[in-house]
């Protein structure tokens, strides 16, 4: 059996960081990941270019049971704090909208820097790592395929079921509750609208088309870009969106969000009278998209010039372009999910050092733990700042 003061389960982003604060601070740390290498999501997260934290980083831009459980971990290592190491390894990045920040060159950098600091901090790695059981006597005992582990503290860094194909399991769930820990229902995140009957038909032909729009249910609303696809709807207003979506409700989906639609037809009216409907929408509003809605909203008005058609019927067409309902018939499941929703209860952990409340050595940290962020780099920071929480006291 072979010793060490911390195991943890997991090398993404959130192990990979706790075992470099733990690492620097003297301790043996080994690292037990399942799958054929460490960092998978970070390779692919971004497409391909990494966008590793938000300039904006409040606890609004983060989803859980309990809202103000992630204050602490975030505000003791900031997106800063991140930004300092991707520098000082010479990493270029650069700002896109709304605070995220993005490799210049690729996600290997950022990969890079952490395998470069968890050598420097004697970090061991094992790879393919088949664990088959876990025990706790005094400290914790990990049998998998490369022998027996024992370690004074134990870190669940296994992140959630999002994109199986990168080795994602429940195993995190299930060890989370062989010790008694309450797990709450999971559910994918950050994940494509499919639809199904005619609107399915609808949003296949409108494949490739976007636009920026407002997507909203249940008072929460995002204005980004949204992308219609074979399935459904994508881009990121429908990304986030889908992390606030339950099943059978209707979402409102306002295609000119920088526009009152009645007030600009009426407008087109006055000053375009003998132009055409489906003109003056094109001039706002993709027009393969207003092909694909006539027969949908204004059959009878879109090949009609604009004096001819009664302020009633165009106040009607308004209404459609401003509150669109749809219902979606799901979303596309953790098979493309960025991330996972719920997880292990927060109530069940201290949030200044992630560690379970119950079970003393026992740590819980990242998209494991029933915090998810919003699209755009939240995701990171969160697996940064938890995993800084709990390598500085394991």
């Amino acid at each position: 059996m072979k010793d060490f003061d911390v195991i943890i389960l997991g090398g993404g982003a959130a192990g990979l960081m706790c075992a470099i604060a733990a690492g620097q601070r003297g301790r043996r740390v080994l690292i037990l990941e399942g799958s054929n290498k460490v960092g998978k999501k970070i390779l692919m997260s971004g497409g391909g270019r990494c966008n590793f934290t938000n300039l904006h980083c409040e606890s609004t831009h983060f989803i859980s049971a309990n809202p103000h459980f992630c204050i602490s971990a975030l505000s003791r290592y900031t997106p800063w704090d991140f930004i300092a190491l991707v520098e000082r390894h010479g990493i270029a990045y650069h700002e896109k909208t709304l605070g995220q920040l993005f490799c210049d060159h690729s996600s290997k950098d950022i990969l890079a820097a952490l395998t470069a600091e968890c050598e420097q901090a004697n970090v061991r790695i094992l790879t393919d790592s088949d664990i088959t059981s876990v025990a706790h006597q005094q400290g914790y005992i990990v049998s998998c395929n490369h022998g027996d582990f024992a370690g004074e503290s134990l870190v669940i860094a296994t992140g959630g079921l999002s994109i199986p194909k990168m080795g994602a399991t429940d195993f995190g769930y299930r060890l989370a509750k062989q010790f008694g820990l309450k797990v709450r229902a999971t559910r994918a995140g950050l994940v494509p609208f499919t639809f199904t009957g005619t609107m399915g038909v609808v949003m296949e032909r409108l494949a490739g088309v976007s636009l920026r729009a407002t997507l909203e249910v249940g008072g929460t609303s995002f204005t980004e870009n949204i992308l219609f696809t074979h399935r459904g709807l994508s881009g990121p207003a429908a990304l986030q969106l889908s992390s606030y979506w339950q099943p059978g409700e209707d979402i409102t989906l306002n295609l000119l969000p920088e526009h009152d639609a009645e007030t600009l037809l009426l407008e087109f009216k006055g000053s375009q009278p003998k132009v055409l409907l489906r003109t003056v929408l094109s001039e706002v509003l993709p027009r393969a998209l207003v092909m694909e809605l006539e027969p949908l909203c204004w059959q009878t008005s879109a090949q009609k010039p604009l004096a001819e058609i009664s302020d009633t019927v165009l106040k009607q067409v308004a209404k459609q372009l401003n509150v669109w309902m749809l219902r979606p018939a799901g979303t596309e499941g953790y098979r493309t999910a960025e991330v996972t929703l719920g997880g292990i209860d927060t109530d069940e952990l201290s949030s200044k050092t992630m560690e379970c409340k119950h079970q003393p050595g026992l740590y819980c940290i990242g998209e494991v733990v029933d915090v998810t962020g919003h699209l755009g780099g939240f995701n990171f920071q969160w697996a940064w700042a938890s995993a800084q929480a709990a390598g500085q006291v394991v």
